[in-house]
């Protein structure tokens, strides 16, 4: 089973690197490990927190603000919600989470499937006000915080629709995932969800598989990548529908 986790986290690490979507291989895998959906869904975020911040970092110049909200606002707004959604997280019985967690792996997978598509279809020229992009990016913040997946299509279709260019969205929003995963992982530590074990493990496959994945990121058909990980998704919302409690 450890293994399992390694092998989970080096192909969570890769698929960050190269679609996004890690979480729909780690917290499988720490379900099947015993954990309880909360559970691992704390000990997901923290094992994939160390290589999102490296993904930040590295196109962190590329980041930007929207008009009148810098990425000063941006950044701590997205704090803010992290705090929020960790917050609200621990605060959710765990047999309530995991009646819930099946819908919210639902959303995460439909968000991941229709979120480029979508993006694509947003009309031309028409730009969300600044505070608006607030308010919205508080919501994902907060759903960040309390389960994330499906966030970096979130903020990307809500960056975009502000006016920043693709480039600069991207870097952008992994800025803001990494502030959001730093707010909830500085609480989730403290924690007694946490599986330290499997969280090391899994941590270390997916900072490993970070590297590969920006070293294949010119080399894979991202299309590819982004249908098998939606058929993970759906597989994975079925599943965990027919055991819900």
């Amino acid at each position: 089973m450890l293994l399992l986790l390694a092998a989970a986290g080096f192909w969570a690490g890769a698929q960050n690197a190269l679609a996004g979507g890690g979480s729909f291989i780690t917290f499988p895998a720490l379900l099947l490990a015993g954990l309880d959906p909360r559970a691992a869904n704390i000990t997901s975020t923290i094992a994939l927190f160390p290589g999102q911040i490296a993904m930040s970092w590295s196109g962190r110049r590329a980041a930007g603000g929207v008009g009148k909200l810098s990425l000063k606002a941006l950044f701590a707004i997205s704090l803010a919600g992290g705090i929020l959604g960790a917050l609200l997280l621990l605060a959710t019985p765990a047999s309530f989470f995991a009646r819930l967690v099946p819908w919210l792996v639902l959303f995460a997978t439909l968000v991941f499937a229709l979120g480029d598509p979508i993006r694509r279809r947003l009309p031309q020229g028409a730009k969300l006000p600044p505070w608006v992009l607030g308010m919205i990016q508080l919501g994902i913040s907060i759903y960040g915080g309390y389960f994330g997946g499906g966030i970096g299509f979130l903020m990307l279709a809500a960056l975009t629709a502000a006016g920043l260019a693709i480039r600069n969205a991207g870097a952008t929003k992994n800025l803001l995932a990494g502030a959001m995963n730093f707010a909830a992982v500085t609480i989730f530590i403290f924690s007694p969800q946490v599986h330290w074990l499997q969280t090391s493990i899994a941590c270390i496959g997916a900072l490993i598989g970070g590297l590969a994945g920006a070293h294949m990121l010119n080399r894979v058909n991202e299309k590819l990548l982004r249908i098998v990980i939606t058929v993970i998704g759906v597989a994975l919302t079925v599943g965990l529908f027919l055991r819900a409690p």
